[in-house]
C-alpha cells in the first residue's frame, strides 16, 4: 500500500482530497498546523492518520517526511501577512532539506499559473518555491492552476460575496482580465491520477478549465445562476492597497488571503491546457455548471463536526451565507493545568460566573433579541455538573465538548448569519493557551453590517474573557493548595 503524505491537508483542495486518495486504498497521512480543524471536518477512517506539523521546525520536519512513497505539497502562507513570500520560501527550503534524506518517489506541488506580463508577490512566491523544489533529487510535478471553482477556493468565494452582498457591485479596473478558471472536480482528476506515477524527472503542467472569461462575464454568470441582478461598476480610484481593504469589509474571506490573491487577478489568467489533457484526459466542466455545482455544495461544510451536525444550523443554512467566517478572540498562556483551566471555563453562562466580563453587555444582546424577531430570553444552565452534546447555556447549545480541550457554542439567538463561540485549551508542555473565539458566517451584506456593529464590543470582550477565566483559576488553585 503506497503511503501517501498530503501537507496543508487542512486547507481547501487538502481537505477535500483526502476522502478521494482513501478511496483508492491509499495510507494516507494529513499533516497540517491546524489539527483540530481538519479532524472536525474530516470523518475517521483506518487507513488516515492525523499528524501535527509545522514546516518551520526543520527537526520535526526532517522526521517526517522520509517515511513517505509520495508527498502532495499543498502549503501557501497567505494567511500569515504581508511577510508571507519569505514565510512560504523558508518553509521550502525546510521541505527541500528533509526530502534530501528522503527515497519519495514523487512530490506533487500545487502551484500557481503564471502570467505573462505584470508582477504578482503570491504567484512569484509560487513560482520560486517550485524552483527550491525542483532542486531536490526526488522527481516533482509541479501543477499551475488559476482559479479553482468549488465551495471554499478563497477567489471564488471573493466573487461569489461580491455577488450576494452588494446591490451595486464596485470593483477594479481589473475586472476585465481574462481566465480559464477549472472546475474542483477537473483539478482532483489531475491530482489523484499523477499519483499512480513514478516520474523519473522533474515535470510542469498547467491546467485550465475549457471557458476563456473575464472576471466581468464570469460575475455575470454567477449573478445568472443566483438569481441577482447583474449591476457592476468598475474604477479606477480602487487602487491595490484600497481594494484589499474593499475585499475586507464586503466579503468573508480572510482578509490576508484576500489580499494576496488581488494581486494575482488583476492579470489575464488563461492556461495551455494541452499538454496535461493529453497526459490525463477527461471532460473539461464549463464555467457555468461548476459554478452551479459550487454553489448547490456549499452548504456541506456545515454538515460536518465543526458544527456538531446541529439540525438548527443545517436548517438555517441557505445559499448566501459566508462560506468563510468572520472571526474575533483573545489568548492568553499559563502554567495552570488544562483541568485547572476547564474546570472554570466550563461554568460559562452559569449564574455564578456569567460569562466572565463584561456580563451587562452579553444581557443586553439576549434582549435585544426581541427586536431581532426572537422571544424573551430564557435562563438555561445545563442539568448536570459536567458539560455534555445538547446542553443548553441561555441561548446558546452545546455542539462540541472535549473535556479539558475544547467547547464549542451554537449562537441560538436572532441574526442575519450563523454563529458559534469556541472556547479552547492548548497544552505545549510548560504551559497551556486558553483560547475564546466567535465566528460568524454572515448573511449577505446585513450579515456583515452586524458583525461590524458587534466589532466595538469585541475588541476587549473577549481579552477580558480570558484573563478572568485565568484569574479565577488561579484563585481556585490558591484555595485548593490552602485547604491542602
Amino acid at each position: 500500500m503506497k503511503k501517501v503524505l498530503v501537507l496543508g491537508a487542512s486547507g481547501y483542495v487538502g481537505s477535500q482530497l483526502l476522502p478521494m486518495l482513501l478511496n483508492q486504498d491509499y495510507s494516507v497521512t494529513a499533516a497540517t498546523r491546524h489539527l483540530d480543524y481538519l479532524q472536525a471536518r474530516v470523518s475517521p477512517h483506518p487507513n488516515l492518520d492525523f499528524t501535527y506539523l509545522d514546516l518551520a521546525d526543520l527537526e520535526s520536519t526532517r522526521k517526517l517526511i522520509p517515511q513517505f512513497d509520495l508527498i502532495y505539497f499543498l502549503v501557501h502562507g497567505m494567511a500569515v501577512g504581508h511577510d508571507f513570500i519569505d514565510y512560504e520560501l523558508s518553509l521550502a527550503e525546510n521541505f527541500k532539506t528533509a526530502l534530501s534524506e528522503s527515497n519519495a518517489k514523487q512530490v506533487i506541488y500545487l502551484s500557481a499559473l503564471q502570467p505573462k506580463d505584470g508582477h504578482s508577490e503570491h504567484l512569484d512566491a509560487r513560482r520560486q518555491t517550485g524552483n527550491i523544489l525542483r532542486q531536490t533529487h526526488v522527481p516533482i510535478t509541479e501543477l499551475r492552476a488559476g482559479v479553482i471553482i468549488g465551495p471554499g477556493s478563497a477567489a471564488f468565494e471573493i466573487m461569489r460575496d461580491f455577488v450576494y452582498n452588494l446591490p451595486i457591485m464596485v470593483a477594479p479596473k481589473w475586472v476585465d482580465s481574462k481566465a480559464n478558471p477549472i472546475a474542483l472536480e477537473n483539478l482532483n482528476h489531475y491530482l489523484l491520477e499523477m499519483a499512480k506515477e513514478a516520474p523519473c524527472d522533474h515535470r510542469l503542467f498547467s491546467a485550465g478549465g475549457p471557458d476563456v472569461l473575464s472576471y466581468r462575464e464570469q460575475f455575470r454568470t454567477i449573478c445568472g445562476i443566483v438569481g441577482k441582478p447583474f449591476r457592476l461598476w468598475s474604477t479606477s480610484f480602487l487602487t491595490p492597497k484600497l481594494a484589499s481593504h474593499w475585499l475586507g469589509l464586503v466579503t468573508s474571506v480572510p482578509s490576508n488571503i484576500g489580499r494576496a490573491l488581488l494581486d494575482g487577478l488583476a492579470h489575464d489568467y488563461v492556461s495551455d491546457s494541452n499538454d496535461i489533457h493529453k497526459h490525463y484526459p477527461q471532460e473539461l466542466i464549463p464555467y457555468r455548471q461548476a459554478v452551479k455545482t459550487a454553489i448547490e455544495e456549499e452548504g456541506t461544510f456545515v454538515r460536518s463536526n465543526v458544527w456538531g451536525f446541529e439540525p438548527e444550523a443545517l436548517n438555517r443554512w441557505q445559499p448566501g451565507y459566508g462560506y468563510y467566517a468572520k472571526q474575533a478572540g483573545a489568548s492568553i498562556k499559563t502554567t495552570l493545568t488544562s483541568e485547572q483551566i476547564w474546570a472554570i471555563a466550563k461554568q460559562i453562562g452559569s449564574r455564578k460566573e456569567g460569562y466572565f466580563f463584561a456580563n451587562i453587555l452579553w444581557r443586553i444582546r439576549e434582549w435585544l433579541d426581541i427586536f431581532l424577531g426572537g422571544g424573551i430570553p430564557k435562563r438555561r444552565e445545563p442539568e448536570g455538573p459536567e458539560l455534555k452534546v445538547g446542553d443548553h447555556i441561555d441561548s446558546w447549545k452545546v455542539i462540541r465538548c472535549e473535556p479539558n480541550h475544547f467547547l464549542s457554542l451554537f449562537f441560538g439567538m436572532r441574526g442575519p448569519g450563523l454563529g458559534r463561540l469556541e472556547i479552547s485549551i492548548s497544552d505545549s508542555g510548560d504551559e497551556r493557551e486558553l483560547t475564546v473565539t466567535a465566528w460568524w458566517h454572515p448573511q449577505g451584506f446585513l450579515g456583515l453590517l452586524y458583525w461590524f456593529a458587534m466589532m466595538p464590543a469585541h475588541l476587549f470582550i473577549f481579552k477580558g474573557m480570558v484573563k478572568a477565566i485565568v484569574d479565577k483559576a488561579k484563585v481556585e488553585k490558591a484555595q485548593t493548595d490552602g485547604e491542602g
